[in-house]
């Protein structure tokens, strides 16, 4: 398996935290749901920092080589300031109440 860590800095950017939770609930949920290999993925944002990111899981390192969706860097204006790859060592799951770890966070709250 394989980990890919994502980091934007959007000084610079006329994109926003807001603006890209727009682009999440539009379309970016949806459309890396399906690429094939993808375990994952999760948005992050730290606003006070005016950061923008992701973490993805892939079954494999070919899966996590694969061309990906460019969308973001376009709307951002670049490409991430940070990209980082790392192998898994170990997974785990704890003990939690929800069905499913899919459409969940602050930009889909509301929908």
């Amino acid at each position: 398996m394989r980990a890919v860590v994502a980091w934007w800095d959007l000084d610079g950017s006329a994109q926003t935290v807001d603006s890209l939770r727009e682009f999440l609930r539009e379309e970016a949920v949806e459309r890396w749901a399906a690429f094939p290999g993808l375990l994952l993925k999760v948005w992050i944002a730290d606003r006070e920092r005016n950061r923008w990111g992701a973490f993805q899981l892939w079954e494999s390192a070919e899966a996590a080589a694969q061309p990906l969706s460019t969308r973001a860097a376009e709307l951002i204006g670049f490409l991430p300031t940070e990209r980082l790859t790392f192998e898994v060592e170990a997974t785990t799951e704890g003990i939690h109440q929800l069905p499913t770890l899919a459409r969940l966070g602050a930009a889909l709250a509301d929908t």
